[in-house]
């Protein structure tokens, strides 16, 4: 069995954010064939096409971070029906010079956490409409909204409710292949 890097993005910049909780549970419950790293997003500048010609190092290692995985998941909470502006920003840098786009043909799946019953159902969209226009191969089931009660996941990560656990280790396998799929598909070019 073929192994994979996984960078993985916490929509929330917050140090207490129940989305870093939930990634902590992601890291614990995927199949030993992913390896999964955060990519951080918090120190970059607004994007500004003004950087273009000339990317700041906080852009140049975003982008090298993602060239460095072979697929990227997103762990987004829900801010006003949309994802958080810290986690746009970093698309946007990401994505750009023009012709220079970090996601194109990289395979992604979204997840997130709420206090909410709707569990960033919404905000979940929006980001798939976005990571559609950027070209990015998306794992589109399962759906996974996460309504993330008191207790449910310790702040390491462990989660203690069993059937809490087989979902997100089952939704973990699932994009593991998807990732096989698509870069079967689609190899990684160097």
């Amino acid at each position: 069995m073929a192994s994979y890097t996984v960078g993985y993005f916490v929509g929330s910049l917050a140090k207490a954010s129940i989305n870093r909780t939930l990634s902590k549970a992601l890291v614990r419950l995927a199949p030993p064939s992913l390896s999964l790293t955060e990519i951080p997003i918090k120190d970059l500048p607004l994007y500004s096409y003004d950087y273009d010609a000339d990317y700041p190092p906080e852009g140049r290692a975003l982008k090298q971070a993602i060239a460095d995985v072979d697929a990227v998941l997103f762990v987004t909470p829900e801010y006003n029906r949309a994802i958080p502006g810290g986690l746009k920003n970093a698309i946007d840098w990401a994505s750009r010079p023009w012709g220079d786009n970090s996601f194109a043909r990289k395979p992604s799946a979204v997840i997130g956490a709420s206090v909410g019953a709707i569990g960033t159902a919404v905000a979940q969209q929006h980001l798939r409409s976005i990571l559609g226009f950027c070209n990015s191969p998306q794992m589109n089931a399962p759906e996974a909204y996460i309504q993330l009660t008191p207790g449910l996941i310790t702040d390491d990560g462990e989660v203690t409710e069993e059937s809490t656990r087989q979902f997100l280790a089952n939704y973990m396998e699932s994009f593991e292949g998807f990732i096989e799929r698509v870069l079967t598909v689609l190899p990684r070019t160097t």
